[in-house]
């Protein structure tokens, strides 16, 4: 048995053990402000994690999750340390500003697997600068990883403050994470995108703003997530401005810092979308997934905040999937394909794979033959973001890196029965709802047009609301698709999506709802604290004319 302990972020910590076998999403698994577990899909919902030692083997889901964890550590609900059996970058990032630029340690540690089962055991824990010490263990402590790096003259430039001393402080985090992550050297990278624009925690704006008056700026081409509020019509739509007045503060941020006020989670359907083989900053975990995985592109997932430093920088650190041989498939999910599916089978696909495979890239193969369109890939990246920690996946016969799977990759097979207890997870809310929510990832111009086509002139008799990107709406109004949409009755929003959407936007009379995205499907009860719904845009529509849910499984399923 091997038993091992190693700081991350080294720090003092004593409380009751808090552990999990599952990793959890700091973004839409756990409030920031209480503490309390709010993912109701986890085996932790309902627990508090604030004082405790928190065990588990990493995280997975949103990058958003180191805004979370820093805000946690602001207002003092985070956990008493951090205590992981796996790489991670997310929350450990959260950790590491929380000390950098705020003066609060907090630890994080990484064990061995056998360690990290008997610490799993164990009622309480104390750390101390040398030992971790828990019921019927006791181990040394490793100091955190050090390694040289091979800087640029540029690099040891910005390092030294020539920059500012904004850009000096995004060089340390930079190179703390690339020596975390065994990263020899940094990587030029020629886009970003920014996800830390949300207004997940009070923390988000505060550190946005600290850079900001610190003189930061962008040295690359900076595109920007959605954020919590129409940036332009959040007052006329009733949104308090105790958090409108914020959330805008907090996107205007990021635009005096250079960052282009796309305000999309959907960047890979704007022109400035990366190539194959381009190395790119992206955060964003339905982003990152799908510019790996569908385009070929090259971008770790990297946590919020770390993304302004990387686009500051034009550097991140060369390690994960920026290296070919980490790109390799080591799980082949061989998958049952029925016949006549809708669109609902890929984010149903999507969910499960990240099941199968929750801490490694997976090969699905049977999907060929279904020929997954561009909007097919982009609900499939998006599921599989929410129960999977890996940055890409691959489809085989569909996207362009499908030959790279590591030799003896194990099989596991993917069956109807398993698709059809995944469809009845996602749809645990009631038939009766009062809102239909579509755009999550923000809808594109098809999805647009295809919820048109299924009104086909009907008028909506529920709260029905799509998110979609700036651009995306402008070709709508182009073409006469927003006004076919607009006189269904449907609202179409931009700026923001329905991970960040808040009352009373959100219709505030809503018990259930209904949404075509699995995403929105899984995160949406803890984030809403609603019941909900899930199914084909087509059955969407169907319930929004009708306010009622398809009772049975799809056709498909059944």
């Amino acid at each position: 048995m091997t038993l091992s302990a190693r700081f991350i972020l080294s720090g003092h910590a004593e409380g009751e053990v808090l552990a999990a076998s599952e990793p959890l999403s700091f973004w839409g698994g756990v409030d920031p402000a209480t503490g309390q577990v709010i993912d109701v899909h986890h085996p932790l919902s309902g627990q508090n994690m604030t004082g405790r030692i928190l065990v588990m083997p990493g995280t997975r889901g949103s990058c958003t999750g180191s805004g979370v964890l820093l805000d946690m550590v602001l207002n003092g609900h985070a956990p008493a340390a951090l205590v992981f059996c796996e790489p991670e970058d997310v929350v450990t990032l959260g950790a590491l500003i929380a000390a950098e630029m705020f003066g609060k340690p907090l630890p994080v540690l990484r064990l061995s697997p056998e360690a990290h089962a008997l610490l799993s055991k164990a009622r309480t824990a104390r750390i101390t600068e040398t030992a971790l010490i828990a019921d019927g263990l006791s181990l040394a402590i490793a100091p955190p990883a050090t390694g040289a790096l091979e800087l640029t003259n540029h690099d040891r430039a910005m390092l030294a403050g020539e920059d500012g001393e904004a850009t000096a402080q995004a060089m340390r985090i930079l190179c703390a994470m690339a020596v975390n992550q065994g990263a020899t050297r940094l990587i030029d990278v020629t886009q970003g995108h920014i996800d830390g624009c949300i207004y997940a925690s009070p923390a988000n704006l505060t550190f946005a703003e600290k850079m900001a008056d610190m003189g930061a700026r962008v040295r690359i081409p900076t595109t920007m997530n959605a954020i919590s509020v129409d940036h332009g019509n959040w007052r006329t739509q009733g949104v308090p401005p105790s958090f409108g007045g914020p959330a805008q503060r907090l996107a205007d941020a990021y635009v005096r810092m250079g960052c282009q006020p796309s305000f999309t989670c959907s960047p890979y359907l704007l022109d400035s979308a990366p190539s194959e083989g381009e190395a790119i900053a992206w955060s964003e975990s339905n982003a990152v997934i799908y510019a790996n995985s569908v385009i070929g592109a090259r971008t770790a997932k990297h946590p919020d905040f770390l993304d302004l430093c990387s686009a500051m920088t034009g550097r991140a650190p060369l390690s994960g999937v920026y290296l070919d041989e980490n790109r390799q498939a080591t799980r082949i999910l061989e998958i049952e394909l029925p016949e006549g599916i809708d669109d609902a089978f890929w984010p149903l696909i999507g969910y499960l794979a990240g099941k199968f495979a929750p801490d490694r890239i997976p090969l699905l193969r049977g999907l060929a033959p279904a020929r997954p369109t561009p909007e097919a890939l982009k609900a499939l990246c998006a599921a599989f973001g929410t129960t999977s920690a890996a940055p890409m996946l691959h489809v085989d016969g569909v996207t362009p890196e499908a030959f790279r799977v590591a030799p003896g990759a194990e099989v596991v097979r993917i069956t109807r029965a398993d698709m059809a207890q995944a469809w009845e997870l996602l749809n645990a809310g009631p038939e009766t709802v009062e809102l239909v929510a579509v755009g999550s990832p923000h809808a594109s111009i098809l999805e647009c047009r295809a919820l048109a086509e299924a009104l086909a002139g009907r008028k909506v008799a529920v709260a029905t609301i799509v998110t979609s990107g700036r651009k995306v709406m402008e070709e709508a109004r182009a073409e006469g698709t927003l006004a076919r949409l607009t006189e269904a009755g449907v609202q179409v929003l931009p700026d923001l999506c329905w991970c960040s959407i808040s009352e009373p936007v959100f219709p505030p009379g809503t018990r259930a709802l209904m949404t075509n995205s699995g995403k929105y499907a899984h995160y949406g009860p803890g984030l809403s604290g609603r019941e909900v719904r899930f199914g084909s845009l087509a059955a969407c529509a169907e319930a929004a004319v009708s306010g009622r849910a398809p009772k049975a499984l799809p056709s498909w399923l059944g």
